[in-house]
């Protein structure tokens, strides 16, 4: 089996991809950072005697997200993990307009075209498994974080309603939907926002995503208080998850 990973340069992506490899399953792993990617590669080659290809690409991009696509469709992929994701944190009157705009073409645009091509090449193939990595926040409005709550609510709902679309059809692809909480990575640093509930391990995280993910699971969630949450929110009306969100949010900022 081969898969690809998206955003594979650190973070969940990086222990995606070293946990199907030591899995045995072959790799394409592509991210912005080209050294970081050959560092990766390297290591999952050395570790896991797999087969890794690197491939360097900025996803904020359209143009760099299909020429991904051309590169890596004649290898038949079998599983997709759609990770690439960015954040910007802080007040929306006052955040950078072209920061947010590359978070969008990332977590919305690019997520969606290869969501969309993948879902198609696995379909004709009733075959394959895509991974879509959200968030919980993706559940909750997000003062203080609001284009990226907004990005990863709009992952969650394109997941789920996919997802009956393959069970209509009676279709053997099996779509999966990553919803953790705060993650000890990187992405607080770039993101200028610091977490103050405790973080999940990325790499126990990721080796739990990998598993559920061949077992058919389709919300796949760090914790159970995780998933507890998830499903208490939706109980809650907007605005008071709103409302709290807000108070929660202000205590994050650097």
């Amino acid at each position: 089996m081969i898969a690809l990973v998206t955003g594979a340069s650190s973070g969940i992506g990086r222990d995606i991809a070293r946990s199907l490899a030591r899995h045995g399953i072959n790799v394409i792993i592509t991210a912005r950072r080209s050294d970081r990617l050959r560092k990766l590669k390297r290591e999952l080659t050395r570790k896991y005697g797999v087969r890794v290809k690197a491939i360097t690409a900025d996803l904020s991009d359209e143009k760099q997200v299909f020429e991904l696509y051309e590169k890596v469709k004649r290898y038949n992929i079998d599983i997709f993990i759609n990770n690439a994701g960015l954040g910007v944190f802080g007040d929306f009157s006052q955040t950078d307009l072209q920061s947010e705009l590359d978070m969008i073409n990332v977590n919305i645009r690019a997520f969606h075209i290869l969501f969309k091509l993948f879902v198609r090449d696995f379909t004709e193939r009733d075959f394959g498994y895509i991974m879509n990595t959200a968030s919980a926040a993706g559940f909750l409005p997000g003062p203080f974080f609001s284009s990226y709550y907004a990005s990863k609510a709009y992952i969650v709902r394109m997941t789920q309603a996919v997802e009956q679309e393959l069970l209509a059809k009676n279709s053997a692809v099996c779509l999966s939907l990553l919803c953790p909480g705060p993650v000890a990575t990187e992405f607080g640093e770039t993101a200028n926002v610091k977490f103050i509930t405790p973080q999940a391990n990325s790499g126990r995280l990721a080796e739990h995503a990998v598993r559920e993910m061949f077992g058919g699971a389709f919300l796949i969630c760090d914790n159970p208080l995780t998933k507890a949450g998830i499903c208490a929110a939706k109980l809650v009306p907007d605005s008071i998850l709103a409302l709290g969100a807000r108070f929660f949010q202000k205590r994050r900022k650097k």
